[in-house]
């Protein structure tokens, strides 16, 4: 069972699937406060749920563009907690956009892959 949650290296897939969703973002918010990462309290929490959510992603079987596209930014430069923020920015924009837009998309999953190919290192950096 995973003890200590590091964003820096890859949980087992099974193992952080088998963990309940609290559990999961309980590991995340515990890393960043014993790393001392500062964020803005209210956003706390909210910045662990992104970071389980892209876990999750690629943890799962059938996220292979996910997965993808966090080895390919890793290559391009960012370490992996940074890869796994720059997968969470995008996917923010994308629960935003649902939100905000047309929620009644046949496949709403297929623009958030479509800006996660568009996604690179540089771009990121950029923007965050």
């Amino acid at each position: 069972m995973i003890d200590c949650y590091d964003p820096e290296i890859a949980p087992d897939p099974e193992e952080w699937l088998a963990l309940d969703e609290g559990s999961r973002i309980e590991q995340v918010e515990r890393f960043h406060r014993n790393a001392r990462i500062p964020l803005p309290k209210s956003a706390r929490h909210m910045h662990a749920v992104i970071h389980s959510i892209v876990e999750n992603q690629l943890a799962m079987e059938d996220q292979e563009i996910v997965r993808a596209v966090l080895q390919r930014l890793i290559l391009e430069g960012l370490t992996r907690h940074d890869a796994v923020h720059a997968i969470g920015s995008v996917l923010t924009e994308h629960i935003y956009d649902c939100l905000h837009g047309d929620s009644h998309l046949p496949d709403w999953t297929a623009p958030y892959y479509a800006e996660l190919q568009q996604l690179t290192a540089e771009k990121w950096r950029h923007n965050h």
